[in-house]
């Protein structure tokens, strides 16, 4: 899943800049280079790409171009997910200041910068230093984007991440609901992001031992999943099991133990 997201991140990272120059081709080859590394699984050798891709930038375009920005993105991302936090911090740092001077103040590539950051923060265990990232990039976002984005409520979800981690859950509540809010609008009721906000509200919920009001959530999110992905998908097993949990909890046991015997036939599958 990692591996996914920083594919991705690397391909919408080369739709933000369009190189025009013979070297900047060079540069785009090369970070073309990483994507094909990384879905096989070569992380250590795509740094090594990466880490050329970002000297071409610095030579070919300055040290403080947005190509070089970019580089220095791509290059963290790697680190990040090899779990080498102290080389990728400086890099986002550097791409933050390099933004900062290039972009307006309230730009929503910044904002992704910043993200990257509090992520980061937050896997050190540095919850203050992460908010305060997080804070700022939902600001920037609801100013740039509008305060009904997808991406502010992907923004609204990790600022009540962290205060769940905090056991603040009071104050992460209205957070989950306004992103759950947003989803439901943008992408309709029944859409699989959808579910994503109510799973995570209703743990918020389970973590208060309020289990009445996790049921329905849970309830609502695996009928949806079951609609979209099938009644045989492994993420259905897992929503199944967040149900079953809850009714445990609740002392109905003969529910709970009927959706653990669906989630286990449906991972009893080959395949699965």
């Amino acid at each position: 899943m990692k591996r996914l997201f920083l594919t991705l991140a690397l391909c919408l990272g080369f739709g933000s800049i369009n190189p025009v120059h013979a070297q900047n081709m060079s540069w785009s080859t090369l970070n073309n280079r990483i994507i094909e590394l990384c879905r096989q699984g070569e992380t250590y050798q795509a740094i090594q790409v990466a880490q050329q891709a970002l000297q071409m930038a610095e030579q070919s375009c300055g040290q403080n171009h947005p190509l070089v920005a970019l580089s220095l993105n791509n290059l963290a991302l790697l680190y990040k997910t090899q779990g080498q936090y102290a080389k990728a911090m400086p890099l986002y740092e550097r791409a933050l200041k390099i933004k900062e001077k290039d972009l307006d103040k309230e730009n929503a590539s910044i904002a992704l910068t910043l993200n990257n950051l509090a992520a980061l923060h937050r896997s050190e265990g540095n919850y203050a230093k992460a908010k305060s990232y997080y804070k700022r990039a939902l600001k920037i976002k609801e100013k740039d984007l509008g305060p009904d984005h997808l991406s502010v409520a992907l923004s609204l979800n990790n600022l009540a991440e962290l205060y769940c981690a905090e056991g603040k859950y009071k104050t992460a509540k209205p957070l989950y609901q306004r992103a759950l809010h947003i989803r439901e609008t943008q992408l309709g009721q029944d859409h699989l992001s959808v579910t994503l906000s109510l799973n995570n509200l209703a743990e918020l919920y389970v973590n208060q031992e309020a289990y009445d009001q996790a049921e329905p959530l849970y309830t609502r999110a695996l009928a949806i999943q079951k609609q979209r992905l099938g009644p045989n998908h492994p993420v259905v097993a897992a929503a199944l099991k967040n149900l079953a949990n809850v009714y445990a909890q609740i002392n109905q046991p003969d529910k709970a133990a009927k959706l653990y015997e669906q989630a286990q036939a449906i991972q009893s599958k080959p395949g699965q």
